[in-house]
């Protein structure tokens, strides 16, 4: 077997598996840096309103995210499968039908996105007095929007491709590049909004060149070939992934229903202190997406090699360390939660007492939403995007938003910080209850006893 198959196919201890995903939680982690450093650098040297205009048009960028991280994790579970039935060559095929595909529906989306800016920052919550903020920061980022694809694209295959240093490497490159650029361009050129978004768009543009070049050298297990993928298997690949795309777009969607709910109660003085929220959990969701990613190639090699006795073994590792890295994101952000909020808004300011308040009942979040984009994303590395999807959906949009629309009734501004963490436990116990009822048809029924 070639190197690839290796990396894949290796039984893996407790330790070595957090060991092979951590270039990709920390990949993650670092890809989340983008908007908080933004955040962080345009409250500081800008305003709270330019804080709140990025948090407004976050639904946008989340709806990129959505669409590359589909193409990601979906074509990677039919392109790492068909490496565990030794298709090689099918798999490159696919590999470059996909990318081709992914960049020309990005720059579609981006042209219908800049034609209907104005509109779209209003739908999604924006007031009169956030809207140039918000357009000056949009109206450049999204010329970024298929390198954000590529980005994300590229990074989720080099781990398929054996390469997970290599991402992270890129990524790590790409961030610490952000940071600079964003103290060149806002604090010592002072260029505001458009220094923040310029300085996001090139720290997306680096790895995006990078994985260009990698991937079009014609050695290693993936490289670019004449592209061929069937329909049917181009709509399984979007099947696939479709959780995760529905995931994004949902958190979107519930995004602007919290801006929308949080303009009508607080003021832009609210919504500012949710984007404290939101941007810490950028940080935070990371590392569980990234471990959720970082693993799911191991899950549909194996579902591929039909080895369902290690496919079980690795689903209950995965299992205890979603629930290690829950309990530990949920200390940290109750024991640092001013720590955090004072990176980004004065410890004397109306938003800083907002968002204190917010992180001593969001933070609860943390402890349920593992278990949900793990489940996620481990049907979806099965080729059960139905499943997956349907978690997604109700974890990210049905629960959450039927909550945002009732508990800020009864309970004011406190509803809306308590909508979250009460959507994701009842998530996690449908995560749970989907596991054991399909135990049977990937596990041989014994992952039951595990659970």
């Amino acid at each position: 077997m070639n190197n690839q198959e290796n990396a894949l196919a290796q039984k893996f201890t407790t330790f070595s598996l957090l060991r092979f995903a951590m270039p990709t939680i920390i990949m993650m982690v670092f890809m989340g840096l983008y908007q908080v450093i933004d955040a962080m650098f345009i409250s500081n040297y800008v305003n709270t309103d330019g804080l709140s205009a990025i948090n407004i048009v976050t639904p946008v960028i989340s709806f990129f995210y959505g669409l590359g991280t589909m193409f990601a994790t979906g074509g990677s579970a039919i392109i790492a499968k068909k490496m565990g039935e030794r298709k090689d060559l099918e798999a490159k095929q696919n590999f470059t039908a996909i990318v081709l595909i992914a960049v020309t529906i990005g720059i579609a989306f981006a042209l219908l996105s800049t034609i209907f800016m104005d509109n779209l920052i209003f739908v999604l919550g924006g007031s009169e007095q956030i809207l140039p903020y918000a357009r000056e920061y949009l109206g450049i980022l999204i010329l970024f929007a298929p390198a954000l694809l590529l980005q994300i694209l590229f990074q989720n295959l080099f781990v398929t491709a054996g390469k997970p240093n290599l991402g992270l490497w890129l990524m790590v490159g790409a961030g610490v590049t952000n940071i600079v650029l964003d103290y060149i361009f806002m604090v010592l050129l002072h260029m505001g909004m458009a220094g923040a978004a310029i300085a996001t768009g090139i720290g997306y543009s680096i790895a995006t060149i990078a994985g260009i070049i990698v991937f079009s050298k014609r050695k290693g297990t993936l490289h670019f070939v004449k592209p061929l993928i069937k329909l049917k298997e181009w709509g399984q690949s979007c099947y696939n992934g479709s959780s995760e795309m529905v995931r994004e777009l949902a958190q979107g969607i519930t995004s602007a229903i919290f801006n929308i709910v949080m303009m009508r109660l607080a003021g832009e003085h609210g919504v500012a202190a949710l984007a404290v929220l939101i941007y810490t959990q950028f940080l935070f969701v990371g590392v569980i997406v990234g471990f959720s990613m970082g693993v799911s190639p191991l899950v549909s090699y194996q579902y591929g090699a039909q080895n369902k006795r290690e496919l079980r073994r690795l689903v209950k590792l995965c299992l205890f360390w979603v629930s290690f890295i829950s309990v530990l994101l949920f200390i940290v952000c109750q024991l640092c939660a001013g720590v955090m909020t004072g990176f980004f808004v004065p410890q004397d300011s109306e938003v800083y007492r907002l968002a204190i308040d917010g992180f001593k009942i969001y933070a609860f979040v943390y402890l349920f939403n593992g278990i949900g984009m793990f489940t996620s994303t481990l049907f979806t590395a099965l080729s059960n995007g139905k499943i997956s999807a349907i978690l997604s959906f109700t974890r990210t949009f049905a629960l959450l938003t039927v909550f945002l629309l009732v508990f800020p009734n009864i309970w004011g501004i406190t509803g809306i910080w308590l909508a979250p963490p009460t959507a994701e436990f009842i998530s996690s116990i449908l995560a749970i209850a989907l596991l054991v009822k399909y135990r049977s048809k990937y596990f041989d029924g014994k992952i039951a006893s595990d659970l």
